[in-house]
């Protein structure tokens, strides 16, 4: 995409040398004004990230977590809430100084690109298990068996799971530039999403499971503790302390699940950053200058330029950062975050009212293949509906659980292609020097196309030998180390690489070293009480 480069002094500005070729210089483009009649303008980044991010932590785990523990735990998706905005703001503050998403950025720092695309890749192993297109294709296996799945309908998910895959990349296909598809189907999910389970809420869910679900967002401290008989039950942290003089020891059966229900809780993972792919391509700040992936059918006039373009930070610049800057808070405090949170407390509410009512509730075993359905097998056997109500409600719970897992199947395919595109098109020496800036296409889809089949192998790994709930689970808890570390990683890429007028605060900062201890914290917990052992007694010859 062209841009109005110039010759810049070093009274203008002082850019650091990096690991890739310093940026272009422009100015940055004049925000338009935050307001009703810019709407379209500016709706895009916060929405789809909160379609693509209501996905496994809000239908799979945030039911499965209030089942056992009533709302006393949603406290974990408040804090892991809060450290992602703090994440997704420190994304955008990069791209909208350089165009780049975050991923250029981590290429930029030494020891180099060579090192952390190797290092990338092994955080990214969570994408490459296709957990939410597995719990999709148990949805419809649902449907067509008028029953929930089990373990004896195993081969008969996987071939539905091979579908579900294929079916979720051909949206990706059309749309000019790939981000406006995406922008579309998430726009559609939300919609779909929260207005049915706020329908159900609202006439269906009693006063009381409302104020148990949100009143559990503010309930900082409460632990699952061993109740004496077999089972858990919910006490505070602090209120036991004071009560009692000691710590309560919090009961560590369910701590994966725990884990993965802060991993899936927002964001997680590199889902994350690829908001700042997003801001990119939605041409907010300097990613005017840039451009966007162009899509396979009707993107010919789109291009994506190899690196950025940055901005000297003269007064009127200056300015208008404030004005993109808004954009960010804006799209963050106002609709990430509340979409969020609505995400997670409204399938909830479902779940608390009618999860009991199904026989999984007590089938731990087929939990395992029909985890995404308890809330629709719970509205099919209530007493208080009719047979043909029931029935209804069987039918749209689960056509509404298929808007939750497929599109965010589809959106870990496009955010991976995206990821490893971006890596590509901007790290690799060849590929800046021989491919012209309208041929970014053809990266983008090579890679979609190989990681389309490196998924069906591992869905028929996994389908194998594992069940659903184990995909989504290994998937979580690898993604709060990748959480983790690359927080930590674009603090100090924007301590560094950027102006110091445009710096994050020290508030900024220490949130995203809170969110770096967080997810850290939680997958040394997992790692110490569910692989450790295995380790131990593979290594002893158990």
């Amino acid at each position: 995409m062209a841009s109005e480069n110039r010759p810049v002094s070093d009274a203008e500005t002082s850019i650091p040398r990096t690991c890739l070729p310093t940026w272009s210089i422009a100015d940055l483009p004049k925000p338009s004004p935050l307001g009703l009649h810019n709407w379209k303008g500016f709706i895009g980044p916060g929405i789809v990230m909160c379609g693509i991010q209501i996905g496994g932590g809000e239908w799979l785990f945030g039911p499965e977590i209030t089942v056992r523990y009533g709302g006393g735990l949603m406290w974990i998706a408040t804090i892991a809430i809060i450290l992602q905005v703090f994440y997704n703001l420190e994304a955008g503050r990069y791209t909208l100084y350089t165009g780049e998403p975050i991923f250029t950025g981590f290429m930029r720092t030494r020891p180099g690109p060579s090192f952390w695309v190797v290092f990338i890749l092994l955080l990214n192993f969570g994408a490459l298990i296709p957990g939410l297109s597995t719990h999709g294709a148990a949805i419809v296996a649902s449907l067509l068996l008028d029953r929930p799945p089990g373990p004896e309908d195993k081969a008969f998910v996987t071939y539905l799971s091979y579908g579900a895959l294929l079916l979720v990349t051909l949206p990706i296909l059309i749309g000019g530039k790939i981000y406006n598809m995406v922008q579309v189907v998430m726009t559609i999910k939300v919609i779909v999403v929260l207005g049915f389970c706020l329908v159900m809420g609202v006439f269906f869910v009693s006063p009381e499971n409302w104020a148990n679900v949100f009143s559990g967002f503010l309930k900082f401290g409460n632990v699952p503790v061993a109740d004496g008989q077999g089972g858990e039950e919910v006490v505070n942290l602090f209120g036991a302390y004071l009560s009692d003089g000691q710590w309560p020891v919090i009961a560590m059966g369910n701590i994966a699940v725990l884990g993965a229900f802060a991993g899936f809780a927002g964001g997680g993972g590199l889902s994350n950053s690829v908001y700042s792919n997003m801001v990119r391509d939605k041409g907010w700040g300097m990613g005017s200058h840039v451009g966007a992936i162009a899509s396979a059918i009707g993107g010919r006039k789109i291009s994506l330029s190899h690196l950025g373009s940055v901005f000297p930070t003269t007064p009127e610049n200056m300015s208008r950062w404030r004005g993109w800057w808004r954009y960010l808070i804006t799209d963050q405090l106002f609709i990430w975050a509340p979409g969020c949170v609505m995400g997670m407390a409204l399938p909830a509410l479902i779940s608390i009212e009618f999860s009991e009512f199904s026989p999984l509730y007590n089938q731990t075993d087929r939990l395992d293949w029909a985890q995404a359905v308890i809330s629709a097998d719970g509205l099919r056997h209530a007493p208080q509906f009719s047979q043909t109500t029931a029935r209804i409600f069987w039918v749209v719970t689960l056509f509404v659980g298929m808007m939750v897992l497929l599109p965010s199947q589809m959106s870990i395919v496009e955010a991976f292609s995206r990821r490893w595109t971006d890596i590509i098109w901007s790290a690799n020496r060849r590929v800046r020097s021989s491919m012209a800036d309208d041929q970014v296409h053809y990266v983008y889809y090579s890679i979609l196309g190989c990681y389309v089949v490196w998924t069906f192998f591992c869905a028929y790994l996994f389908n194998t030998y594992g069940t659903p709930k184990l995909m989504v689970l290994v998937v979580a808890n690898l993604n709060n180390i990748a959480l983790a570390v690359t927080a930590f990683h674009l603090l100090w890429i924007n301590r560094t690489l950027l102006p110091e007028p445009l710096r994050p605060r020290w508030y900024s900062q220490l949130g995203l070293l809170a969110c770096t201890v967080l997810y850290l914290g939680l997958s040394g917990v997992v790692f110490h009480q569910k692989q450790l052992p295995l380790i131990r007694e593979w290594l002893s010859g158990g």
